[in-house]
Protein backbone atom coordinates (compact mmCIF):
# COMPACT_ATOMS: atom_id res chain seq x y z
CA UNK A 1 0.00 0.00 0.00
CA UNK A 2 1.18 3.58 -1.01
CA UNK A 3 0.69 7.06 0.84
CA UNK A 4 -1.94 7.91 -1.89
CA UNK A 5 -3.96 4.65 -1.87
CA UNK A 6 -4.22 5.48 2.01
CA UNK A 7 -5.48 8.78 0.95
CA UNK A 8 -7.79 7.92 -1.76
CA UNK A 9 -9.09 4.59 -0.32
CA UNK A 10 -9.06 5.36 3.58
CA UNK A 11 -9.73 9.33 3.29
CA UNK A 12 -6.50 9.70 5.59
CA UNK A 13 -4.59 13.32 4.90
CA UNK A 14 -1.46 14.36 6.71
CA UNK A 15 -0.09 10.57 7.46
CA UNK A 16 2.76 8.32 5.88
CA UNK A 17 2.70 4.61 5.17
CA UNK A 18 5.47 2.90 6.84
CA UNK A 19 4.33 -0.83 6.27
CA UNK A 20 1.80 -4.04 6.45
CA UNK A 21 1.59 -6.33 9.20
CA UNK A 22 -0.26 -9.89 9.16
CA UNK A 23 -0.68 -11.54 12.28
CA UNK A 24 -3.79 -13.99 13.29
CA UNK A 25 -5.62 -13.33 10.32
CA UNK A 26 -5.87 -9.72 10.71
CA UNK A 27 -4.56 -6.57 8.87
CA UNK A 28 -2.69 -3.98 10.79
CA UNK A 29 -1.58 -0.35 8.82
CA UNK A 30 1.57 1.35 10.65
CA UNK A 31 1.18 4.98 9.64
CA UNK A 32 3.09 8.01 10.82
CA UNK A 33 1.48 11.89 11.23
CA UNK A 34 3.93 14.05 9.01
CA UNK A 35 5.32 16.96 10.50
CA UNK A 36 3.11 19.47 9.44
CA UNK A 37 0.30 17.89 11.21
CA UNK A 38 1.63 18.87 14.60
CA UNK A 39 -1.53 21.09 16.12
CA UNK A 40 -2.01 21.55 19.64
CA UNK A 41 -5.86 19.43 19.76
CA UNK A 42 -7.01 22.46 21.85
CA UNK A 43 -5.65 26.44 20.66
CA UNK A 44 -4.62 24.52 17.17
CA UNK A 45 -1.26 26.73 17.23
CA UNK A 46 1.33 24.70 15.16
CA UNK A 47 3.90 26.38 17.81
CA UNK A 48 4.27 23.03 19.65
CA UNK A 49 7.32 20.71 20.81
CA UNK A 50 7.51 16.97 20.54
CA UNK A 51 7.05 14.99 23.55
CA UNK A 52 7.21 11.66 22.71
CA UNK A 53 4.14 9.62 21.08
CA UNK A 54 1.42 6.95 22.20
CA UNK A 55 0.70 4.07 19.76
CA UNK A 56 -2.63 3.34 19.31
CA UNK A 57 -5.15 0.62 17.82
CA UNK A 58 -7.39 1.94 15.59
CA UNK A 59 -10.45 -1.10 14.22
CA UNK A 60 -11.05 0.12 10.34
CA UNK A 61 -13.32 -1.54 7.52
CA UNK A 62 -12.88 -4.89 6.87
CA UNK A 63 -11.09 -6.17 3.55
CA UNK A 64 -13.35 -9.12 2.50
CA UNK A 65 -13.50 -10.94 5.76
CA UNK A 66 -10.32 -9.77 7.15
CA UNK A 67 -10.44 -7.13 10.01
CA UNK A 68 -7.90 -4.42 9.31
CA UNK A 69 -6.20 -2.41 12.26
CA UNK A 70 -4.46 1.40 11.71
CA UNK A 71 -1.59 1.03 13.96
CA UNK A 72 -0.14 4.80 14.47
CA UNK A 73 2.27 6.70 16.61
CA UNK A 74 0.34 9.74 18.31
CA UNK A 75 2.45 11.95 18.90
CA UNK A 76 2.64 14.30 22.48
CA UNK A 77 3.36 17.79 22.10
CA UNK A 78 4.33 20.76 24.18
CA UNK A 79 1.84 24.06 23.70
CA UNK A 80 4.01 26.99 23.82
CA UNK A 81 0.10 28.84 24.08
CA UNK A 82 -1.13 27.11 26.06
CA UNK A 83 1.94 26.47 28.19
CA UNK A 84 0.92 22.36 28.79
CA UNK A 85 1.54 18.92 26.78
CA UNK A 86 -1.23 16.88 25.11
CA UNK A 87 -1.77 14.07 22.39
CA UNK A 88 -1.98 15.30 19.00
CA UNK A 89 -5.87 15.07 17.46
CA UNK A 90 -6.23 12.51 15.48
CA UNK A 91 -8.73 13.12 11.68
CA UNK A 92 -9.75 9.76 11.16
CA UNK A 93 -10.95 9.06 14.74
CA UNK A 94 -13.57 10.55 17.70
CA UNK A 95 -11.83 11.32 20.88
CA UNK A 96 -11.99 8.28 23.45
CA UNK A 97 -12.67 5.35 20.79
CA UNK A 98 -10.78 2.72 19.30
CA UNK A 99 -12.38 2.79 15.95
CA UNK A 100 -12.21 5.17 12.54
CA UNK A 101 -15.37 7.24 11.13
CA UNK A 102 -15.25 5.31 8.08
CA UNK A 103 -15.67 1.72 10.47
CA UNK A 104 -18.34 3.83 12.58
CA UNK A 105 -20.20 4.94 8.82
CA UNK A 106 -19.88 0.97 7.81
CA UNK A 107 -21.25 -0.09 11.00
CA UNK A 108 -24.84 2.43 10.92
CA UNK A 109 -24.79 1.61 7.56
CA UNK A 110 -25.44 -2.46 8.35
CA UNK A 111 -27.53 -1.70 11.26
CA UNK A 112 -29.96 -0.39 8.75
CA UNK A 113 -30.31 -3.91 7.28
CA UNK A 114 -29.53 -6.22 10.84
CA UNK A 115 -29.65 -6.08 14.51
CA UNK A 116 -27.04 -4.69 16.19
CA UNK A 117 -26.04 -8.67 17.25
CA UNK A 118 -25.53 -9.79 14.20
CA UNK A 119 -23.76 -6.97 13.01
CA UNK A 120 -21.25 -7.27 16.25
CA UNK A 121 -21.12 -10.77 14.98
CA UNK A 122 -20.43 -9.86 11.74
CA UNK A 123 -17.04 -7.84 12.29
CA UNK A 124 -16.16 -10.27 14.99
CA UNK A 125 -17.24 -7.03 17.68
CA UNK A 126 -18.77 -6.97 20.97
CA UNK A 127 -22.40 -6.13 20.94
CA UNK A 128 -21.47 -2.86 23.08
CA UNK A 129 -19.17 -1.33 20.65
CA UNK A 130 -22.40 -1.24 17.86
CA UNK A 131 -24.14 -0.42 20.55
CA UNK A 132 -21.88 2.81 21.31
CA UNK A 133 -22.08 3.94 18.02
CA UNK A 134 -25.20 3.51 17.60
CA UNK A 135 -25.87 5.62 20.40
CA UNK A 136 -23.02 8.25 19.64
CA UNK A 137 -24.66 8.64 15.85
CA UNK A 138 -28.66 8.77 17.53
CA UNK A 139 -27.49 11.56 20.16
CA UNK A 140 -25.82 13.74 17.53
CA UNK A 141 -28.77 13.56 15.42
CA UNK A 142 -31.95 13.33 17.99
CA UNK A 143 -30.75 14.98 21.14
CA UNK A 144 -32.32 17.62 21.06
CA UNK A 145 -35.45 17.25 18.32
CA UNK A 146 -36.57 20.99 16.77
CA UNK A 147 -39.56 22.30 18.14
CA UNK A 148 -40.17 25.69 16.86
CA UNK A 149 -42.16 24.68 13.54
CA UNK A 150 -45.02 22.46 15.73
CA UNK A 151 -48.39 23.28 14.97
CA UNK A 152 -50.24 20.37 15.33
CA UNK A 153 -49.07 17.62 17.87
CA UNK A 154 -50.62 14.82 19.60
CA UNK A 155 -50.07 13.61 23.07
CA UNK A 156 -50.07 10.00 24.90
CA UNK A 157 -48.76 7.66 27.44
CA UNK A 158 -47.30 4.38 26.87
CA UNK A 159 -46.75 1.42 29.41
CA UNK A 160 -43.77 0.33 28.86
CA UNK A 161 -43.28 -2.31 31.71
CA UNK A 162 -43.03 -3.24 35.42
CA UNK A 163 -39.81 -2.15 35.39
CA UNK A 164 -39.63 1.23 33.31
CA UNK A 165 -43.30 1.54 33.80
CA UNK A 166 -44.85 4.89 31.99
CA UNK A 167 -43.36 6.80 29.65
CA UNK A 168 -45.42 9.90 27.81
CA UNK A 169 -44.91 10.59 23.69
CA UNK A 170 -45.53 13.61 21.95
CA UNK A 171 -45.63 13.53 17.89
CA UNK A 172 -45.67 16.06 15.15
CA UNK A 173 -48.30 15.25 13.32
CA UNK A 174 -47.07 17.04 10.08
CA UNK A 175 -43.68 15.38 10.15
CA UNK A 176 -44.81 11.89 11.71
CA UNK A 177 -41.54 12.29 14.26
CA UNK A 178 -41.84 12.03 17.84
CA UNK A 179 -40.22 15.06 19.03
CA UNK A 180 -40.02 14.62 23.38
CA UNK A 181 -40.31 11.33 25.62
CA UNK A 182 -40.71 12.06 28.89
CA UNK A 183 -40.33 9.79 31.86
CA UNK A 184 -44.09 8.83 33.64
CA UNK A 185 -47.64 10.14 32.54
CA UNK A 186 -49.74 12.87 33.20
CA UNK A 187 -48.70 16.49 33.43
CA UNK A 188 -45.33 16.30 35.43
CA UNK A 189 -43.94 13.94 32.74
CA UNK A 190 -44.25 16.72 30.12
CA UNK A 191 -42.34 19.60 32.70
CA UNK A 192 -39.35 19.72 30.34
CA UNK A 193 -41.16 19.80 26.92
CA UNK A 194 -43.02 22.88 27.93
CA UNK A 195 -39.89 24.71 29.23
CA UNK A 196 -38.21 23.55 25.80
CA UNK A 197 -41.27 24.54 23.47
CA UNK A 198 -41.58 27.73 25.34
CA UNK A 199 -38.10 28.58 24.47
CA UNK A 200 -38.43 27.66 20.78
CA UNK A 201 -41.44 29.95 20.17
CA UNK A 202 -43.41 27.72 18.48
CA UNK A 203 -46.95 28.42 17.92
CA UNK A 204 -48.98 25.23 18.49
CA UNK A 205 -52.21 25.09 17.07
CA UNK A 206 -54.01 22.20 17.84
CA UNK A 207 -53.27 18.87 20.05
CA UNK A 208 -55.00 15.98 20.13
CA UNK A 209 -55.34 13.17 23.09
CA UNK A 210 -57.55 11.34 24.85
CA UNK A 211 -59.87 12.42 27.65
CA UNK A 212 -57.15 12.32 30.65
CA UNK A 213 -57.82 15.15 33.10
CA UNK A 214 -53.96 15.56 33.53
CA UNK A 215 -53.34 16.41 30.15
CA UNK A 216 -55.89 18.38 29.53
CA UNK A 217 -55.23 20.96 33.02
CA UNK A 218 -51.13 20.37 31.64
CA UNK A 219 -52.23 22.09 27.56
CA UNK A 220 -54.78 24.07 28.67
CA UNK A 221 -52.29 26.00 31.35
CA UNK A 222 -49.42 26.18 29.18
CA UNK A 223 -50.92 26.27 25.69
CA UNK A 224 -54.16 28.29 26.22
CA UNK A 225 -54.04 29.57 22.63
CA UNK A 226 -53.89 26.17 21.56
CA UNK A 227 -57.30 23.95 20.12
CA UNK A 228 -57.58 20.45 22.36
CA UNK A 229 -59.16 17.64 20.12
CA UNK A 230 -60.64 15.01 21.69
CA UNK A 231 -59.34 11.48 19.78
CA UNK A 232 -62.28 10.09 18.41
CA UNK A 233 -60.91 6.46 18.46
CA UNK A 234 -60.39 6.98 22.44
CA UNK A 235 -63.91 8.00 22.98
CA UNK A 236 -65.08 4.74 20.74
CA UNK A 237 -63.07 2.63 23.01
CA UNK A 238 -64.59 4.00 25.60
CA UNK A 239 -67.93 3.27 24.96
CA UNK A 240 -66.85 -0.38 23.75
CA UNK A 241 -65.73 -0.37 27.01
CA UNK A 242 -69.05 0.46 28.47
CA UNK A 243 -70.92 -1.66 26.49
CA UNK A 244 -68.73 -4.31 27.65
CA UNK A 245 -69.36 -3.59 30.90
CA UNK A 246 -72.91 -3.17 31.11
CA UNK A 247 -73.01 -6.92 28.90
CA UNK A 248 -71.10 -8.31 31.99
CA UNK A 249 -73.58 -6.61 34.67
CA UNK A 250 -76.21 -7.91 32.62
CA UNK A 251 -74.37 -11.65 32.60
CA UNK A 252 -74.26 -11.68 35.99
CA UNK A 253 -77.82 -10.60 37.10
CA UNK A 254 -79.68 -13.22 34.12
CA UNK A 255 -81.83 -15.20 36.18
CA UNK A 256 -81.91 -17.10 32.56
CA UNK A 257 -79.58 -19.93 31.74
CA UNK A 258 -80.32 -19.32 28.28
CA UNK A 259 -79.49 -15.68 28.35
CA UNK A 260 -76.27 -15.83 30.37
CA UNK A 261 -75.23 -18.89 27.68
CA UNK A 262 -75.49 -16.17 24.95
CA UNK A 263 -74.43 -13.05 26.58
CA UNK A 264 -71.02 -14.91 27.47
CA UNK A 265 -69.89 -15.39 23.74
CA UNK A 266 -71.10 -11.96 22.35
CA UNK A 267 -68.29 -9.69 23.84
CA UNK A 268 -66.53 -9.38 20.58
CA UNK A 269 -69.75 -9.70 18.43
CA UNK A 270 -70.45 -6.34 20.15
CA UNK A 271 -67.48 -4.86 19.76
CA UNK A 272 -67.05 -5.48 16.46
CA UNK A 273 -68.64 -2.71 13.32
CA UNK A 274 -70.89 -4.57 11.83
CA UNK A 275 -69.35 -4.16 8.50
CA UNK A 276 -66.37 -6.53 9.77
CA UNK A 277 -69.22 -9.47 10.92
CA UNK A 278 -68.01 -13.08 9.45
CA UNK A 279 -71.17 -14.13 7.58
CA UNK A 280 -69.41 -17.40 7.05
CA UNK A 281 -69.32 -17.72 10.99
CA UNK A 282 -73.11 -16.63 11.14
CA UNK A 283 -71.64 -13.52 13.24
CA UNK A 284 -74.75 -11.52 11.59
CA UNK A 285 -77.71 -14.20 13.13
CA UNK A 286 -76.17 -14.53 16.77
CA UNK A 287 -75.76 -11.04 16.86
CA UNK A 288 -79.38 -10.58 16.32
CA UNK A 289 -80.38 -13.36 18.88
CA UNK A 290 -78.14 -11.69 21.75
CA UNK A 291 -80.10 -8.49 21.37
CA UNK A 292 -83.44 -10.11 20.76
CA UNK A 293 -83.10 -12.02 24.27
CA UNK A 294 -82.04 -8.33 26.37
CA UNK A 295 -83.67 -4.88 25.53
CA UNK A 296 -80.73 -3.33 27.67
CA UNK A 297 -77.83 -4.89 25.39
CA UNK A 298 -79.90 -4.14 22.13
CA UNK A 299 -80.35 -0.33 23.24
CA UNK A 300 -76.57 0.12 24.37
CA UNK A 301 -75.62 -1.18 21.13
CA UNK A 302 -77.45 0.67 18.83
CA UNK A 303 -76.22 3.82 21.17
CA UNK A 304 -72.70 2.67 20.81
CA UNK A 305 -73.43 2.19 17.12
CA UNK A 306 -74.71 5.43 16.46
CA UNK A 307 -72.33 7.53 18.30
CA UNK A 308 -70.07 6.54 15.33
CA UNK A 309 -71.74 9.08 13.38
CA UNK A 310 -70.89 11.88 15.15
CA UNK A 311 -67.74 12.48 13.01
CA UNK A 312 -69.59 11.88 9.56
CA UNK A 313 -71.78 14.92 9.63
CA UNK A 314 -71.43 17.55 7.47
CA UNK A 315 -70.91 20.24 9.46
CA UNK A 316 -70.07 21.32 13.19
CA UNK A 317 -73.66 22.69 14.18
CA UNK A 318 -74.50 19.37 13.30
CA UNK A 319 -72.58 17.51 15.00
CA UNK A 320 -73.28 18.98 17.70
CA UNK A 321 -77.05 18.59 17.16
CA UNK A 322 -76.42 15.11 16.84
CA UNK A 323 -74.39 14.61 20.10
CA UNK A 324 -77.42 16.42 21.80
CA UNK A 325 -79.69 14.35 20.48
CA UNK A 326 -77.46 10.96 21.22
CA UNK A 327 -77.14 12.29 25.01
CA UNK A 328 -80.80 12.68 25.58
CA UNK A 329 -81.69 9.41 23.98
CA UNK A 330 -79.13 8.19 26.18
CA UNK A 331 -80.70 9.66 29.49
CA UNK A 332 -84.05 8.39 28.16
CA UNK A 333 -82.66 4.70 28.00
CA UNK A 334 -82.30 5.07 32.21
CA UNK A 335 -79.20 2.29 31.64
CA UNK A 336 -76.69 3.53 34.37
CA UNK A 337 -73.57 3.12 32.81
CA UNK A 338 -74.84 5.07 29.41
CA UNK A 339 -76.24 7.81 31.43
CA UNK A 340 -73.09 8.41 33.07
CA UNK A 341 -71.29 8.60 29.46
CA UNK A 342 -73.62 10.96 28.18
CA UNK A 343 -72.55 13.15 31.24
CA UNK A 344 -68.75 12.56 30.46
CA UNK A 345 -69.58 13.27 26.88
CA UNK A 346 -71.37 16.50 27.76
CA UNK A 347 -68.39 17.66 29.89
CA UNK A 348 -66.13 17.39 27.16
CA UNK A 349 -68.36 18.27 24.41
CA UNK A 350 -66.13 21.60 23.46
CA UNK A 351 -62.87 18.83 22.50
CA UNK A 352 -64.80 16.32 20.89
CA UNK A 353 -66.95 18.51 18.19
CA UNK A 354 -63.12 20.43 18.11
CA UNK A 355 -62.14 18.01 14.99
CA UNK A 356 -64.64 19.91 12.63
CA UNK A 357 -61.66 23.18 13.16
CA UNK A 358 -58.95 20.11 13.10
CA UNK A 359 -59.78 17.03 11.01
CA UNK A 360 -56.60 15.13 13.46
CA UNK A 361 -56.55 12.55 16.25
CA UNK A 362 -54.26 10.25 18.17
CA UNK A 363 -54.25 7.92 15.11
CA UNK A 364 -50.54 8.43 13.84
CA UNK A 365 -49.39 8.45 17.67
CA UNK A 366 -50.74 5.06 18.42
CA UNK A 367 -49.50 3.40 14.90
CA UNK A 368 -46.21 4.78 16.62
CA UNK A 369 -46.36 3.31 19.61
CA UNK A 370 -47.15 0.14 18.23
CA UNK A 371 -43.71 0.34 16.70
CA UNK A 372 -42.16 1.06 20.13
CA UNK A 373 -43.30 -2.10 21.31
CA UNK A 374 -42.23 -4.00 18.64
CA UNK A 375 -38.66 -2.82 18.50
CA UNK A 376 -39.15 -3.16 22.72
CA UNK A 377 -39.74 -7.12 21.50
CA UNK A 378 -37.02 -7.80 19.14
CA UNK A 379 -34.95 -5.83 21.84
CA UNK A 380 -36.36 -8.01 24.45
CA UNK A 381 -36.17 -4.80 26.51
CA UNK A 382 -33.72 -1.65 26.95
CA UNK A 383 -31.33 -1.40 30.03
CA UNK A 384 -29.93 1.96 28.77
CA UNK A 385 -33.42 4.27 29.36
CA UNK A 386 -31.33 6.98 27.41
CA UNK A 387 -30.27 4.50 24.32
CA UNK A 388 -34.17 3.89 24.32
CA UNK A 389 -35.47 7.42 24.45
CA UNK A 390 -33.22 8.06 20.95
CA UNK A 391 -34.27 5.14 19.38
CA UNK A 392 -37.67 6.00 20.18
CA UNK A 393 -37.04 10.02 18.75
CA UNK A 394 -35.39 8.63 15.65
CA UNK A 395 -38.05 5.76 15.11
CA UNK A 396 -40.07 7.49 12.19
CA UNK A 397 -36.84 6.93 9.99
CA UNK A 398 -37.73 3.00 9.95
CA UNK A 399 -39.29 2.61 6.74
CA UNK A 400 -39.93 -1.60 6.56
CA UNK A 401 -38.30 -2.96 9.01
CA UNK A 402 -37.41 -2.62 12.51
CA UNK A 403 -33.96 -3.90 13.57
CA UNK A 404 -30.93 -3.39 16.20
Amino acid sequence: MSTSLLYHALGLRNHVYEATDYVGGEISFRLRLRPEGLRCSVCGASDVAPRGNVERFFRNVPIGKKPTWLRVAIPRVGCSRCGTVRQVRIPFAEARVSYTRAFERYVLELCRMMTMLDVARHLGVSWDVVKDIQKRNLKRRFKRPRLRGLKEIAIDEMYLGRRDRFITVVLDLQTGAVVYVGKGKGGDALTVFWKRLKGSRARIQAVAMDMSQAYVYAVSKNLPHATIVFDHFHIIKLVNEKLSDLRRELQRVAEDKLQKDVLKGTLWLLLKNPENLDERRNEHQRLEEALKLNQPLAIGYYLKEDLRQVWTQPSKEAAANFLKDWRARAYASGIRIFTQLANTLGAHLQGILAWYDHHISTGPLEGTINKIRTMQRQAYGFRDQEFLRLKILSIHETKYALVG
